[in-house]
């Protein structure tokens, strides 16, 4: 459900913005297709205003980076059609796969760019987009991000924002609370009718003390509403002092084991966050996800369960909060 895999394409590849094969990614198509996945969350990652160059990226403006990461998963979508195409709906994804196909579901991280605007919602629905993370790690016109700071972590949405919350799931624009502040967390549980995601979120308590994981209560709210978690593969979000350099397929199976427990299997995903993580990662691409298989059957998750954490739960919301 995340990757920030575009940004690395631009990064790293800017003349040719290659996406099959793009070894300085930690994800490709190339890739993609060599471990047999069935879709991908494709983020259009916003940097804080003003940091482009410390991304190696020229300055532009929001709109115009957003347009140009669109354009990289677009044409390279069109260029390799014969193994991917676009997905806007849980029914796209089934089609694809029945074609022989993979699928690409674009999305963004920070919602600043809509800037206070349900037309600016409309707009980016209508150019593919199906989730949006609200927040990143700064306040924008939707509320509040994750803070060690208690007084920033309890603030909720603003007025605006639960408004755009609300008008998210009436168009059927995935409300994803990754990043989000607790308050806000909260806000949106109490504004939505269909099913919200956290898209790449951890365990926060007895397994990470990281401001970024979920609740326990947190974890019962998002699988109550029917939504999911994505698993964060960040060293950071998996061991407990919420510090670290590594990250193992056995940690990441841990958090799974601990947020079925508590919220039930159907509330676990994949959310990696491949080319937004650095570290010594034991599963730094997509073609060594299998060893999360191993170690989600070593704490005791059957292989239907398995299966439902790697695809039939998103699929799942894809379809009830898109209808």
């Amino acid at each position: 459900m995340h990757c920030d895999t575009l940004g690395a394409v631009l990064l790293h590849d800017p003349e040719n913005r290659d996406l099959y094969r793009c070894p300085a990614a930690m994800l490709d198509l190339a890739r993609m297709r060599q471990a047999g996945q069935l879709a991908q969350f494709f983020a259009v990652f916003l940097p804080p205003a003003g940091s482009f160059a410390e991304y190696g990226i020229p300055a532009m403006s929001d709109e115009a980076y957003i347009e140009t990461l669109r354009q990289i998963l677009l044409q390279n979508v069109q260029r390799y059609g014969d193994i991917i195409a676009m997905a806007y709906s849980a029914g796209d994804v089934c089609q694809n796969r029945a074609a022989g196909k993979m699928s690409a579901i674009l999305t963004m991280e920070d919602g600043r760019a809509v800037q206070g605007r349900l037309d600016n919602l409309d707009r980016f629905y209508r150019q593919g987009f199906r989730a949006i993370a609200l927040t990143w790690n700064g306040a924008n016109c939707f509320g509040a991000p994750n803070s060690a700071d208690p007084a920033v972590m309890a603030q909720g949405l603003t007025p605006f924002g639960k408004e755009a919350v609300a008008y998210m799931q009436e168009l059927g624009m995935l409300v994803d609370v990754s990043h989000l502040s607790e308050g806000g967390f909260y806000d949106v549980a109490d504004v939505c009718k269909k099913p919200f995601i956290a898209s790449h979120s951890n365990s926060r308590g007895a397994l990470c003390a990281h401001q970024r994981g979920l609740t326990d209560e947190q974890v019962k709210v998002l699988a109550n509403a029917g939504g999911v978690t994505g698993l964060n593969f960040c060293p950071q979000f998996l061991h407990p002092d919420g510090t670290g350099e590594t990250s193992t397929a056995a940690l990441i199976a841990r958090h799974a084991r601990h947020l079925a427990d508590v919220g039930g299997v159907e509330c676990v995903a994949l959310g990696s966050d491949l080319d937004g993580i650095s570290g010594e990662l034991e599963i730094g691409d997509s073609t060594k996800i299998p060893l999360l298989a191993d170690a989600l059957q070593k704490e005791g998750f059957t292989a239907a369960e398995i299966e439902k954490i790697f695809s039939r739960n998103v699929l799942r919301v894809l379809h009830d909060a898109m209808h």
